[in-house]
């Protein structure tokens, strides 16, 4: 195949550029650079089966030539861009996918949306399956992020229906692994960071909030898979292995041997950032199952050395 990822030198978005390059396609990854970079993807500079076009989704689309699939990854999913970029956020979720979908009807090519676990907002359902329609609060500091998806999802369904798009739709839950931003604002990021800095790992209210992490490489596995499925509607994609914050902050500091220990924030101090933030988070895979033949392999423990051992080469030395 040919295949345009849009995103592609994001954190998801670069590592599925290298899977998709060692099954045997052609790639062309495009990255706005705005949260991307592009040492994700310099490693592929040069390489005949691989291009990089530096353009932001929200405006016009040229690709030359035929293409066999549009994945949508360009997004702000982290607390810290969304929070500060609110508007941009918005447009890329909206506009963005107008654009990516217009050149997959134009193309004639199957569209891929990365959505989100934050379509759930904060979920009156546990674990999220597909069917439910989510707790969302549209005018919250989340909203613009949990509403750019939303749209999205409506706006592939809607291209599926109408333009006879093939559409798929992956619901990622919370995922990790190297290339993540240190600065990204996310739990896995933030912990490692303090942990590896022999630092105190910073939590937010009690800690009984609970959180799924989804090693990277099982992530880009269920994408792939999603994406030559026959499977319009959208899919959950995430380790169903749920944590509290507090047990994860303990395994993160075992197993980097930090004696620092954790430190607890009143929520209230942070009203915006943790405002509508999920109480629960944990995805149903029962349909990735089903119809994916897919679930996780890479378990916790050995997700986050791998991590772990990669953040180290990016945190000064204590």
């Amino acid at each position: 195949m040919r295949v345009l990822i849009t995103g592609g030198a994001g954190f998801i978005g670069s590592h599925l550029c290298d899977r998709l390059l060692v099954d045997g396609h052609t790639v062309i990854a495009m990255d706005n650079l705005s949260t991307g970079s592009i040492d994700n993807i310099a490693h592929l500079a040069g390489r005949d089966d691989f291009a990089f076009i530096k353009h932001d989704v929200t405006n016009y689309i040229y690709v030359p030539g035929p293409l066999d699939a549009v994945l949508h990854l360009a997004s702000l999913p982290s607390p810290v861009d969304y929070l500060e970029k609110p508007i941009q956020t918005l447009k890329v979720g909206a506009l963005g996918t107008h654009k990516t979908l217009g050149l997959a009807k134009e193309k004639g090519c199957r569209f891929l949306l990365a959505s989100t676990s934050e379509v759930y907002g904060d979920p009156q359902v546990h674990p999220q399956p597909e069917s439910y329609w989510g707790h969302v609060n549209p005018v919250g500091p989340r909203g613009v992020y949990d509403e750019s998806k939303r749209f999205a999802e409506a706006m592939a369904m809607a291209y599926h229906r109408y333009h006879r798009v093939e559409t798929r739709i992956a619901r990622i839950f919370n995922t990790y692994g190297p290339r993540m931003r240190l600065d990204d604002g996310r739990v896995v990021p933030n912990f490692v960071r303090q942990a590896l800095l022999g630092q105190p790992l910073t939590i937010y209210g009690d800690g009984l909030q609970t959180r799924s992490f989804c090693y990277v490489s099982d992530l880009v596995s269920g994408v792939i898979r999603l994406l030559l499925s026959d499977e319009a509607e959208p899919v959950n994609l995430g380790n169903p292995e749920e944590y509290t914050i507090r047990e994860f902050a303990e395994i993160v500091n075992a197993l980097t041997g930090n004696q620092a220990g954790a430190t607890f924030i009143d929520r209230s101090s942070l009203s915006e950032r943790v405002e509508d933030d999920p109480k629960v988070r944990r995805p149903d895979i029962g349909k990735a199952r089903a119809r994916l033949e897919w679930e996780p392999t890479v378990g916790l423990r050995e997700g986050l050395m791998r991590t772990i051992d990669h953040f180290r080469t990016r945190v000064p030395a204590r």
